[in-house]
């Protein structure tokens, strides 16, 4: 018989976090059981907590309406009303093969407990599989709400069976249910694959194949002022900018070690006799060929290489999404070829532009993560320990010595050095990783990097990977939707749209927009047969920032009537002066008209 754990639980003793991790894994039992009651065929997964609810995943005889949902949440409020006590106890292997007989994902779990430490937890009638975490009873299960249903593969393995995945989000108090709710909306309406097709910047086409983003005229303008604002940053720290190409012979990348360590990721070779090419995923091998194609000695360190390729990576179909995961895309990859007593200075140097970025796109809330090697290593990363511990000192000192707070993070390291990655928080609160610097003590030596020292011997340089903003791509989907589509003004693809109020008025705009052309602004004339309120509505659900009316009295008195997306109406304006207004606000790179 199973033997029983006392496991009461003071819920105000406990911290906010730990709290809510339970009231959500109290609540996926919850729902595991009113599935198993809605559809006693059901095969249950896993349900786990989240930062912001629960899920649970389910095998099912026939897929998962909203009808259901409504019905799976009243079952669940239900339960919670009855109070049901959780109770956790201990089993013996066989009691649990027993009880879960007709469970495949469960007898998996079961078998794959390696120390017959197996606990499981029941309210009411309903058991399941578990190591603990819960709440006193059902009744301690606060405000929630069933979300969504999605497809997720057993175990996240594209070759095990999909099963629906069941959303719900939980939290202490009704108003703050209410407020993400909320927030979810504002993501919605800011969703940057929503926005990009209405303001035209990218589409996708199956034609030409899944996360290829294909970039129109408005898009490639933007892609273009941000890759042009991170090589002057570059140019300004030192940087040389290379071109490497996009295809790389594969024994190149087994003898950095990415043909081992990164293989999932790369796409499948394309053969030419005897000899394999891959699409390039990264471009760190290929700079340490440039690096090797001259001779140096210590007095030319460091060296910065910096390109901005366009790399390729076999990413799951599963996991692409707009803009934020996909599979060809365009990284600011910096390389500095180093001495190790220079990785301070360089990373110092590397600090200022990713903060710098940061502060003109106006992330200015991140944080910073020591991402370190899993000691638990399972072949993730190079067997190299000296060189480990040189790199990860060597990062942890530098961004010791360069005043920042971080945390450390086990098993998120680069599977050849030690990482600082720099996640910054959205307008909504939302979390992004995008930049990175990265100790290297590792691939320089197996690709016969060298240099001159001091003393006349040959040494291997340090390696530092960095990234200002990370993938074009990535980065633009996050300011998208940080922005709501609606760009300052020297990122907007149209700056300024001039309006006439009617045709005998077109001359006059036309000769505005060539005016603010020749300032090289981008403008465009609204000359559709449209009345003056649907123009300025057009432009105004573009994300214009400014819209500039001129009608009779602009054409005499050489102005024009200037209106801001927000809905500011600035009234007339000499066009001289408009013009100072928006290059300064250029020339500043500021955040709002």
């Amino acid at each position: 018989m199973p033997e029983p754990i006392e496991d009461h639980v003071d819920l105000a003793a406990l911290e906010k976090e730990e709290r809510l991790s339970r009231m959500r894994h109290s609540a996926a039992h919850v729902l595991a059981e009113a599935m198993v009651e809605l559809m006693p065929e059901a095969e249950v997964g896993i349900g786990p907590p989240t930062d912001t609810g629960f899920y649970y995943d389910f095998l099912l005889p026939r897929t998962l309406t909203q009808e259901d949902l409504t019905w799976l949440r009243r079952r669940m409020r239900k339960s919670i009303g009855r109070r049901l006590p959780f109770q956790m106890s201990s089993i013996t292997r066989e009691e649990a093969e027993a009880q879960w007989a007709d469970q495949p994902f469960k007898l998996e779990l079961v078998a794959d407990i390696k120390d017959d430490d197996i606990t499981q937890c029941t309210h009411g009638q309903f058991t399941d599989l578990c190591r603990g975490g819960h709440v006193n009873h059902t009744g301690e299960i606060p405000a929630f709400k069933l979300m969504s249903i999605a497809g997720a593969y057993w175990r996240g393995d594209e070759n095990n069976p999909q099963l629906q995945r069941v959303y719900g989000a939980l939290f202490e108090t009704q108003e703050e249910l209410d407020e993400y709710e909320r927030q979810l909306e504002e993501a919605r309406k800011r969703d940057h694959r929503r926005v990009g097709r209405e303001l035209g910047l990218f589409t996708f086409s199956d034609v030409v194949g899944q996360g290829i983003p294909l970039f129109l005229p408005k898009g490639e303008t933007v892609r273009h002022l941000m890759e042009s604002y991170v090589r002057e940053l570059q140019e300004r720290a030192g940087h040389k900018h290379v071109w490497t190409g996009n295809v790389v012979k594969g024994q190149l990348y087994e003898r950095s070690g990415h043909r081992e360590h990164y293989a999932d990721a790369m796409f499948p070779p394309m053969v030419d006799g005897e000899t394999e090419f891959l699409m390039k995923p990264m471009n760190c091998p290929s700079h340490m060929m440039l690096f090797n194609a001259e001779p140096h000695s210590y007095r030319d360190l460091p060296l910065r290489y910096a390109e901005f390729a366009t790399l390729y990576r076999y990413e799951k179909s599963g996991e692409l999404n707009g803009l934020t995961r996909v599979r060809s895309l365009t990284q600011d990859d910096i390389h500095v070829f180093c001495t190790p007593d220079q990785i301070q200075e360089e990373f110092a140097l590397g600090l200022s532009l990713i903060r710098e970025a940061f502060e003109t796109y106006g992330l200015t809330d991140y944080r910073v993560a020591l991402s370190l090697p899993d000691t638990g290593d399972d072949g993730k990363f190079v067997d190299a320990p000296e060189q480990w511990e040189q790199a990860v000192a060597a990062l942890r000192n530098a961004m010791e010595a360069s005043g920042l707070e971080f945390a450390e993070e086990e098993g998120e390291a680069a599977f050849y050095g030690p990482k600082a990655d720099f996640i910054a928080k959205d307008v909504l609160g939302r979390e992004w990783q995008l930049s990175t610097i990265q100790v290297d003590f590792i691939q320089p030596g197996r690709l016969g990097c060298v240099y001159t020292g001091e003393d006349g011997k040959e040494h291997t340089p340090v390696m530092l990977h960095q990234a200002v903003t990370g993938a074009t791509e990535r980065f633009l989907g996050v300011l998208i939707e940080h922005f709501g589509g609606a760009f300052p003004l020297w990122l907007a693809p149209v700056q300024a749209t001039v309006i006439p109020i009617a045709d005998r008025h077109q001359p006059y705009a036309d000769e505005v927009a060539a005016t603010l052309r020749e300032a090289g602004f981008r403008v465009e004339v609204d000359a559709r047969s449209e009345r003056m309120n649907a123009k300025i509505r057009h432009a105004t659900l573009q994300k214009v920032p400014y819209m500039l009316v001129a009608g009779d009295r602009e054409a005499e008195a050489g102005t024009v009537a200037v209106r801001v997306r927000t809905g500011e109406d600035l009234g007339a304006i000499p066009i001289a002066d408009f013009l100072g207004r928006i290059e300064e606000e250029r020339e500043t790179k500021a955040l709002a008209p």
